[in-house]
């Protein structure tokens, strides 16, 4: 027989809900962090294919 289950606190509620919201500010800031060496070139781990617009000249 089904049994109902005992309510989650607030402070549990809360400390999850924070934890998941830091994931996504770790990731942000990494993603972040990554468009920032990768625009100025100083990037080691990422390579862009540099693309010539001579129809542009």
């Amino acid at each position: 027989m089904a049994v109902p289950k005992k309510r989650t606190s607030r402070s549990k509620k809360r400390i999850r809900k924070n934890i998941w919201k830091k994931k996504g500010y770790l990731i942000a800031e990494k993603a972040l962090s990554l468009a920032k060496s990768v625009s100025t070139g100083h990037s080691k781990s990422f390579f862009v294919r540099q693309t010539s617009n001579k129809s542009l000249e």
